[in-house]
């Protein structure tokens, strides 16, 4: 890797549409290992103006057998996602909890994944799908995270904070942030660009019908203070080149604004650019779809490679077949940082964590109802205490270190 360059991330917040579309997903996930904690899960949102559609395949007790939904199953679907967009705070007339219109196209899951991917009596589980998974950490953050993407998704939280707490009421929920760092000897020194573009009250902008520069400073002097106070002190300097609402107005946001998909944000979700993806998407997956803890699993083995001093970053790969219940592949890249040989990384990994579908689930207790608080600001870098999150644990460092020892 070059010792100095620049390099950008961004994040969305949760109220860009693709994200809508993501907690929406995760909401019938939740909703669904809430009454089934072997329940199969397959839900793709599309958001768009006044209209929410849900499809894909969903199996579960409780919930969906024998092709017919159990009493009262329907009604709790709508009202739950109803209140996942009530909750991110769309009272729009372009897109409102209480009045959008509600299509739900999920089905039953094809019985030939099905007998592929369930365990039985002379076969483990099989993983959901196949595909390539990647983790990584560095240590350029407390979080183990790319600096770029961690500024980018702590803009967005505080943003999102103040208003809900009404610190900002003239915010509006859709928004984005990007973040340029200079690096020099491989280590975040400086911000060379940022740009937020922020939904917003009608007025607090310099174009339009609307238009009031008074309204627009105290927006402008509001998310100067939120990047000043993010990033590390020294960060931002006058060198800086900032740009907020640089289209000039941003009042129609949201589902109104763009249509939003389930699962177009993968890179925001995972480490901002910074490592490879194999291109599955998270949400709205259960966690026999590889595609999400698989992903999870390589993330936190690449948590504990790092954390454990071992090499101050990694890449790690896994591999899988639908059907097939151990990886095909286990692949580690210390990007010539490493302590260890990457091939007794590849060999000791393993042993600490069982990488099957139903190995994975059990170790980081992945089926339970997690997953609506994952899809905005990340699925990596979060705070791992309490329920959910348990791939960012550092659990392994002392069983990792006598392992290579």
């Amino acid at each position: 890797m070059r010792a100095s360059f620049l390099f950008t991330s961004e994040s969305v917040s949760e109220g860009h549409p693709d994200k809508v579309a993501d907690q929406i997903s995760d909401t019938i996930v939740d909703l669904f290992l809430a009454k089934d904690p072997q329940a199969r899960i397959a839900c793709e949102t599309l958001t768009t103006t006044q209209l929410v559609v849900l499809a894909g395949e969903i199996r579960g007790k409780g919930i969906y057998e024998n092709g017919e939904w159990a009493p009262g199953v329907l009604e709790e679907i709508e009202a739950a996602v109803r209140n996942t967009v009530k909750e991110i705070g769309y009272e729009q007339t372009g897109f409102h909890w209480n009045s959008f219109r509600f299509e739900n196209n999920l089905h039953g899951q094809s019985a030939e994944i099905a007998m592929g991917v369930d365990e039985g009596a002379n076969k483990d589980e099989g993983a959901g799908d196949q595909g390539i998974m990647f983790g990584y950490a560095t240590d350029e953050t407390p979080g183990l995270m790319p600096a770029t993407l961690y500024y980018s998704h702590k803009i967005l939280e505080r943003m999102a904070a103040d208003r809900h707490s009404g610190a900002a009421p003239f915010l509006e929920p859709d928004a984005k942030s990007q973040v340029t760092l200079e690096y020099k000897d491989e280590k975040p020194v400086r911000a060379t660009a940022l740009v937020v573009s922020t939904q917003h009250k009608p007025g607090y902008c310099l174009q339009g019908d609307n238009a009031n520069p008074e309204l627009y400073q105290e927006l402008h002097a509001y998310v100067t203070k939120v990047l000043t106070e993010t990033l590390p002190d020294g960060f931002v300097t006058e060198e800086t080149k900032t740009y907020i609402n640089p289209t000039g107005a941003f009042e129609i946001g949201g589902p109104d604004g763009d249509a939003g998909v389930t699962g177009r944000k993968i890179i925001v979700d995972t480490y901002g650019g910074a490592a490879p993806h194999g291109g599955g998407a998270f949400s709205g997956k259960d966690p026999t779809k590889v595609d999400r803890s698989a992903a999870y699993v390589a993330r936190y083995l690449a948590k504990n490679v790092v954390a454990a001093g071992l090499a101050k970053r990694v890449t790690i790969q896994l591999s899988y077949a639908i059907g097939i219940a151990e990886p095909l592949s286990v692949y580690v890249d210390t990007h010539g940082t490493g302590t260890v040989a990457e091939a007794k990384l590849e060999e000791v990994l393993p042993q600490l964590v069982r990488l099957t579908p139903k190995g994975i689930r059990e170790h980081l207790k992945l089926n339970q109802p997690i997953y609506k608080r994952t899809a905005a600001y990340g699925h990596f870098g979060r705070d791992p205490e309490g329920e959910g999150f348990t791939w960012e644990k550092t659990d392994l460092v002392d069983a990792l270190k006598a392992a290579v020892a």
